[in-house]
């Protein structure tokens, strides 16, 4: 069921601004005691759906670059409900790519036929460190490349 409060951001965030649909099932252990998928799990398919992408669009293994990203900060605005068995689709694009971090913005979409309807919008802030000394380190070359494909215009330009 969808919110009046997602029905307000729908006019705003539609899967059309999203450049990456991500493809996400739901499984029957993600939904919690109410019968719904529990909040947590969202954070679980925004990390899933970013590096998953990572992984296609770099053609390579990001568990074996000298540098790795960590999430440093996450959001989530539960706009919808889901429910073991949705498919959902992960919406992805990149707000700021910065020398040694990303952010992504995100939204869960939930397939209703031939339509999507928004279950949540968030943030996923990687910071790319050293994968032995814990260092910030500029964002590896595979993975900035890709990002660029990504970023959003800055309407205030």
């Amino acid at each position: 069921m969808i919110t009046a409060l997602a029905k307000v951001e729908r006019v705003t965030t539609t899967q059309q601004d999203y450049p990456v649909l991500w493809p996400m099932p739901t499984r029957w252990a993600d939904n919690d005691h109410y019968g719904h998928v529990n909040n947590v799990t969202y954070y679980s398919y925004f990390d899933t759906a970013v590096n998953a992408w990572l992984i296609h669009a770099t053609g390579t293994d990001i568990r074996d670059l000298p540098a790795i990203g960590v999430v440093a900060q996450t959001s989530c605005r539960f706009l919808g409900s889901l429910s073991f068995p949705d498919e959902l689709r992960v919406g992805l694009r990149v707000a700021r790519l910065g020398n040694s971090s990303i952010t992504y913005d995100l939204a869960i979409f939930r397939a209703d036929g031939d339509a999507l309807e928004l279950a949540a919008t968030g943030t996923f802030v990687h910071v790319y460190v050293d994968d032995v000394t814990r260092q910030p380190v500029e964002i590896p070359a595979v993975i900035r490349a890709v990002a660029e494909e990504l970023v959003i215009p800055d309407p205030a330009a």
